[in-house]
């Protein structure tokens, strides 16, 4: 094993920085989600693993659990009273059987692509047991703990401030690097950011496309940066429009205006599929008669936006020259790069191995594609997908039905880190090439399941207490 001190110096100041804002163990975890290519120690036995620094956080927060005093009942009063956790639990366990046994079944019946520490790179073979099914199934089963750990603290205790400043200290955090390496490539710094780069993955974050710099932020390539970009969007966007707070629509510009300066074909495809449902509130909005503040300050941006766009074609239409070279080579000419064929080629035989499997899969982290649906059907087969699919119905339903019965400040956060999970898979769906949903996921499955849980408990008492009340006798209801 090989260890970094750098990776230990940005663990201890995350943990600082998450005590000092009264949230050591949720506060931490979440912020150390923008560290996505810092690692503080290279597992040689995993194939050169090096795991990120929210691994640590997270095994941290599952101790901390764990070694509560009553941990055993917190445990029975969480799976009686948050159901999901039930399907988490099989596809856990289905995920860790499922990696060691599809590779060996299936072994040598169909082609896969891997990692290869030799080549440095993706490299087709035939399928066969690799390092990466025991790495990516930890990280998945991590992610699974680390939901069941969240819902015991969230039911026991009231605990949504600190969530919300959790994602906020992530979204800081996320913005400062990426202003950071956009200025430092700007004044011929180059890469300020390396010293922390400590993980050991391919790192692409001192390259070009078409003239432009590349943002990687704290992260290993530019694509990377761009989907963490969709999911701190989703959540600053959401809970602007919810509370109205001032900080989180200009985290939300300076987010936008990141995301759209990364030159990653992810960030564009993503915003394109984000803005349909925006602009389907914008709609109801308007047909409804409910047109707020946050409503109309959108449309005006963007008709000064349209505006000072059409002002600049009509002084000079070549001065849009090098944004349309942009576009087109990130996104209408992806398909035609070497880039773009080899991933849609991945995502192919994906689906091929998903068929000589008979539709039970590779297994976990057999095999590399190019979108998160693709990997979860190719890897799990058809049990795991329609177990993710479950969970994923969880997050994506919310709080609706139960939103009566918690306040405005726990709807707001709840459906920003919904927002800001579902954002990240729309970011998966066009590059991750693993079925593990990511630690945004488990928190947002975590977060909103308590949260439903103690909405039907507050329902049930408010219910009690009114057919307590009316079935008094009436000089009793005077007393």
């Amino acid at each position: 094993m090989q260890f970094s001190v750098i990776g230990l110096i940005v663990c201890f100041a995350v943990l600082i920085a998450g005590f000092l804002a009264r949230g050591t163990l949720i506060v931490s975890l979440i912020a150390s989600l923008a560290f996505g290519a810092t690692a503080v120690v290279a597992i040689s036995s995993l194939g050169g693993s090096s795991p990120l620094i929210y691994t640590y956080f997270a095994i941290l927060l599952i101790a901390s659990v764990a070694a509560r005093r009553l941990i055993w009942r917190d445990i029975g009063m969480v799976f009686g009273q948050v159901k999901p956790l039930w399907v988490l639990c099989c596809l856990m366990v289905y995920a860790a059987v499922g990696c060691w046994l599809l590779p060996r079944l299936f072994a040598g019946q169909t082609t896969v692509f891997v990692q290869s520490q030799l080549r440095q790179g993706v490299v087709e073979s035939v399928l066969e047991p690799v390092s990466a099914n025991i790495s990516q199934t930890a990280y998945f089963v991590l992610g699974g703990l680390v939901t069941i750990a969240l819902c015991v603290l969230l039911l026991r205790s009231e605990r949504m401030d600190q969530i919300r400043r959790g994602f906020f200290f992530l979204c800081v955090l996320h913005v400062s690097m990426g202003m950071l390496d956009l200025l430092g490539k700007i004044a011929g710094a180059g890469d300020v950011l390396q010293p922390i780069r400590t993980a050991s993955y391919a790192m692409l974050t001192n390259v070009g496309q078409s003239g432009f710099f590349r943002i990687a932020g704290g992260y290993s390539e530019a694509s990377a940066f761009a989907g963490a970009s969709l999911g701190c969007l989703g959540f600053t966007y959401t809970y602007w429009r919810k509370t109205g707070w001032t900080p989180a629509k200009w985290l939300t510009l300076v987010l936008l205006a990141l995301t759209l300066l990364s030159t990653s074909s992810t960030a564009y495809g993503g915003l394109a599929v984000l803005v349909v449902p925006v602009a389907i509130s914008l709609l109801v909005a308007v047909l409804s008669n409910r047109v707020k503040k946050s409503d109309l300050q959108i449309v005006v941006a963007l008709v000064v936006v349209l505006l000072v766009v059409l002002a600049v074609t009509l002084y000079d239409h070549r001065i849009f020259d090098p944004f349309a070279r942009l576009l087109n080579s990130v996104v209408f000419d992806k398909g035609n790069t070497s880039s773009g064929q080899e991933r849609a080629y991945w995502n192919l035989k994906s689906l091929q191995a998903f068929g000589d499997t008979q539709g039970l899969g590779i297994g976990f982290g057999s095999s590399r594609a190019s979108s998160w649906p693709i990997a979860v059907l190719s890897q799990l087969g058809f049990l795991g997908t329609a177990m993710m699919a479950a969970l994923l119905f969880v997050v994506a339903r919310g709080l609706h039905g139960v939103r009566d019965w918690v306040d405005q400040e726990t709807d707001a956060v709840a459906s920003s880190v919904q927002a800001c999970a579902l954002a990240g898979i729309v970011g998966g769906s066009l590059v991750s090439g693993t079925a593990d949903p990511g630690m945004i996921f488990f928190i947002a499955l975590a977060v909103i399941s308590a949260t439903r849980a103690r909405a039907r408990l507050n329902a049930t008492a408010i219910e009690g207490d009114y057919l307590l009340t009316t079935s008094m006798p009436v000089a009793a209801q005077r007393t």
